[in-house]
C-alpha cells in the first residue's frame, strides 16, 4: 500500500466523530445486565458481533453465564450515545461518558447486574 494512501487512511480515522455512550449487555434467559460504557460504540458493537460469531465472552463478569448458557442467550443495546464536541479533550468526553453510566446505573438501580 502506497504511504500516501496509509496517511490518508489514518487521518481520516483520526478525524472521524467520536461516538460514545452507555450500552448494557442483557442475559436473555436471566434477566441479568451488565451496564458499561465507552468513548468508541462501534468498537463495543463490533466486539460483541465478533464475541456472539466465535462464542468467546465479551466480558469477564459475564464469563460464567456466557459459557453455560450460550452467546445466544446475550444481546447487546445501547442506551444513550453522545458525540464528542469538536474542542472537547479526550479526557473531558471520557469523563462526560463515565458520568452518563453512572445516571444509567442510578435510573436502572432495581435490575440485577453482574
Amino acid at each position: 500500500m502506497a504511504d500516501s494512501i496509509k496517511k490518508d487512511l489514518k487521518a481520516q480515522y483520526r478525524d472521524r466523530e467520536a461516538v460514545g455512550g452507555v450500552y448494557l449487555i442483557r442475559n436473555t434467559l436471566n434477566g441479568m445486565l451488565l451496564i458499561d460504557a465507552a468513548t468508541d460504540l462501534s468498537s463495543i458493537k463490533n466486539r460483541f458481533e465478533f464475541s456472539l460469531k466465535t462464542g468467546s465472552c465479551v466480558n469477564m463478569k459475564l464469563q460464567k453465564d456466557w459459557l453455560k448458557q450460550g452467546s445466544s442467550s446475550f444481546t447487546l443495546e445501547i442506551l444513550e450515545e453522545i458525540t464528542k464536541g469538536d474542542t472537547q479533550t479526550d479526557a473531558g468526553f471520557k469523563a462526560d461518558v463515565g458520568l452518563l453510566k453512572q445516571i444509567w446505573l442510578e435510573k436502572l438501580s432495581g435490575e440485577d447486574f453482574y
